[in-house]
């Protein structure tokens, strides 16, 4: 679906690139996200892919062909949403869905059913100007999804959503890849990308460090151990075992055997712990 060659851009004015050849390829139907803390360059790859940033170096192919090719039927097949979403502020939420729609060609799905997915139904003919960020951001995943894409441009996602509201837009972006939809995720949280992307690529000071899946980077980079929590008498005791050769522990055999297990948990790594394992630089 993309590909990408030896991508640098230089934002003019500047002395420095922002982006130093950078590669990578996106399958149809994968949620690849790019993780990395502000200024790492991830929105300005973003903003090259979907055709606002131009005189760029490299090869940047969408479905074969090269990206300053397309016309703007190319934004027919793409939805976008940024991380600080412009609406018109006196236009309720369902005034500015139908304004949008009227962009497109094509037919655009039903906006009030839209905001019933992202739980805005009852916030349909509330003016945008009176929205929380939450709010904001989940109509903004309603317009990325008007012109049914193929293929979904998310800075930032879940910003601003509470727990309950971030779950179901992850659901929701999961729905997305089982129609077969490609999903490009930029973000710094971990959390979000563990749970949806199917490949991350840690990005920093403009360059990839690594591409990987988020689970393959877990087990390659954790502990090869289990914790165990159990109850001895009155105590409660933790012990960590190496996994290899557990089946033959036999302290280990023993308490499963004998005593109360009250948790058990491998020691994988988060992928915040690999970020800053692989690229020196937190999360910020």
């Amino acid at each position: 679906m993309i590909e990408v060659n030896d991508l640098t851009y230089r934002y003019p004015g500047e002395s420095k690139n922002t982006i130093h050849n950078i590669s990578f390829e996106v399958a149809k139907g994968e949620i690849f996200g790019f993780l990395g803390p502000s200024g790492a360059g991830k929105s300005t790859t973003q903003k090259i892919l979907i055709g606002i940033l131009k005189g760029y170096q490299g090869n940047v192919q969408i479905n074969q062909h090269e990206l300053y090719q397309l016309n703007a039927e190319y934004y027919e097949q793409i939805g976008v949403g940024f991380e600080f979403p412009n609406f018109y502020q006196k236009f309720t939420g369902l005034e500015n869905l139908h304004f949008f729609s009227k962009l497109y060609k094509s037919e655009t799905q039903n906006p009030q059913v839209l905001l019933e997915k992202v739980g805005l139904a009852d916030a349909a003919n509330v003016r945008f100007s009176h929205y929380s960020k939450g709010m904001k951001m989940r109509l903004n995943f309603c317009r990325v999804l008007l012109n049914n894409p193929d293929i979904l441009f998310l800075d930032e996602p879940t910003s601003g959503l509470d727990p309950a509201n971030a779950k179901n837009l992850r659901e929701l972006i999961l729905l997305e890849k089982e129609k077969g939809k490609t999903v490009i995720l930029t973000t710094h949280n971990m959390d979000t990308a563990d749970k949806i992307c199917d490949r991350v690529a840690f990005m920093v000071d403009g360059e990839i460090a690594l591409i990987d899946q988020p689970k393959q980077l877990k087990i390659a980079h954790g502990e090869k151990a289990l914790q165990v929590e159990y109850r001895c008498q009155s105590d409660i005791k933790q012990e960590l075992f190496s996994l290899k050769k557990l089946h033959n522990n036999q302290h280990f055999q023993h308490i499963l055997a004998h005593l109360e297990i009250l948790t058990m948990h491998t020691q994988e790594a988060t992928l915040e712990d690999i970020f800053m394992k692989v690229t020196g630089r937190a999360l910020l």
